[in-house]
């Protein structure tokens, strides 16, 4: 069954150029984003908090499905599955912005899992009057894992990439994201619910991380972005080191045994 959801929501922001500059130090990177600079790709996601209650957060620390914009779905494991980005303009730190999500759909499916339901959230960045930014998210929630179920294989990434970089990630980098982007998602930070709750072998790495790594590196390699999409294939823990690959506007993440963590392409801007 899919179905459109009228649920919207508006949030402004004002793009504090020091919450920037703290990322691009957790990235290892030197702090130089100030007020007027043009931020990098993707780093809207270190704005338009949205904080909320205890009361009204679920058990994995995101906020409680039916207290804000998505439906209750009666599922209790949520997933960033994947997301495409049109960008039109530049957005600019310390410039008051709006974002303006809907949620677009709900399909609900019954896989080898269990049932599953499919969320897409479609946000739309508005800057001096302009749309700047327009982004699709892709969410799934699925049951809890059962712990005698076997595990899915994960599909085998390519060994054809021009250009690579390694990246690894430990807890303390997880839990800095996890500050600067306001998510309080306990896979990400609580290794005992990571593990005995939703079933991973340790701290899962953010997949908005792990795209933010591939955009930046398509804009280092094939200049401003006019399209970014990403698909998460499988999960990349933070005991793992991954390669980051990329041939032509395709790229992709590979982990440690040679399966696909993330496959994403990048349209550059003409």
């Amino acid at each position: 069954m899919k179905h459109a959801h009228p649920a919207t929501d508006t949030q402004s922001d004002q793009l504090d150029p020091a919450r920037a500059q703290a990322f691009q130090i957790a990235l290892g990177q030197a702090p130089d984003i100030g007020a007027g600079s043009v931020l990098p790709p993707f780093y809207h996601q270190l704005y338009f908090w949205s904080p909320q209650p205890a009361n009204d957060l679920g058990r994995d620390g995101h906020p409680r499905l039916g207290a804000g914009l998505i439906p209750d779905l009666g599922l209790p494991r949520r997933m960033w599955a994947g997301g495409r980005l049109g960008f039109a303009h530049d957005l600019c730190a310390g410039v008051p912005a709006e974002r303006h999500s809907t949620v677009e759909s709900v399909e609900h499916k019954h896989g080898r899992s269990g049932p599953l339901a499919f969320v897409t959230l479609r946000h739309e960045f508005r800057q001096q009057g302009r749309v700047c930014l327009t982004e699709w998210q892709d969410l799934v929630y699925r049951q809890d894992p059962s712990h005698d179920a076997p595990r899915p294989v994960p599909p085998v990434a390519r060994t054809d990439e021009t250009d690579l970089r390694e990246l690894s990630f430990d807890s303390i980098q997880l839990f800095r994201y996890s500050a600067l982007t306001f998510n309080g998602h306990r896979i990400h930070y609580d290794r005992d619910y990571a593990r005995d709750v939703e079933g991973y072998d340790g701290l899962v790495v953010h997949g908005p991380l792990l795209a933010q790594h591939l955009m930046l590196m398509a804009r280092d390699l094939i200049g401003p972005l006019a399209q970014f999409s990403y698909r998460a294939a499988s999960p990349l823990m933070d005991s793992e080191t991954a390669s980051f690959c990329r041939r032509d506007t395709d790229f992709w993440v590979r982990g440690h045994d040679g399966r696909a963590v993330m496959t994403a392409n990048a349209v550059p801007m003409l």
